[in-house]
């Protein structure tokens, strides 16, 4: 049983005479079998926390060994974002021959490329609904150099979700010209 214990209540010899204190005793048994009780209570009862994780659409293997036709898109709605080192990255709009916007460097955040990817996907929302195809929206295109790290390219990802684009892919090879743009960078 657990006790505890307070003292003898003063004996020692000589002094002013006093009278005799009992010895004070406190069961701690039951606040330590409730403390037990709590924790298993709560151990059971939360849930822990599950990882979040992003979807990404993946090819299949089988379709890695079948040649890929290059698709056409339209290049009024395709934004290419390079990203490169200490947290930057350069997009443009188009074609990097003839781009309808950039090459333009840029940061991450809200006046960043949020911004950008905002005011781009108003602008491809009302070129396809002149165009007569009002649910065609932009196409993100992200390509990742080498001297970005992996916390750039999450970024991105986030700032996909946030902005709302359904269509972006992640494409690690470079045109001659993009390699020529990150060489003079």
């Amino acid at each position: 049983m657990a006790e505890l214990n307070t003292g003898d209540g003063g004996g020692g010899k000589g002094g002013k005479v006093r009278s005799k204190k009992q010895n004070s005793k406190v069961d701690l048994t039951a606040m330590v079998d409730l403390a037990f009780l709590l924790i298993t209570f709560f151990m059971l009862t939360t849930s822990l926390s599950k990882p979040q994780s992003m979807d990404l659409s993946l090819p299949n293997k089988e379709d890695d060994t079948t040649k890929v036709e290059n698709t056409k898109v339209d290049e009024n709605r395709t934004m290419t974002v390079i990203l490169g080192a200490d947290n930057k990255l350069t997009y443009y709009m188009g074609l990097l021959e003839k781009p309808i916007g950039g090459p333009k460097d840029i940061g991450y955040g809200k006046d960043g490329i949020r911004r950008e990817l905002l005011s781009r996907k108003k602008a491809v929302l009302e070129y396809s609904a002149a165009k007569g195809k009002p649910k065609q929206g932009i196409i993100v295109i992200i390509k990742p150099t080498k001297k970005s790290n992996y916390r750039n390219l999450v970024d991105i990802l986030d700032e996909m979700a946030i902005t709302k684009v359904d269509t972006y892919a992640i494409v690690p090879e470079f045109t001659p010209e993009e390699t020529k743009l990150i060489e003079k960078k």
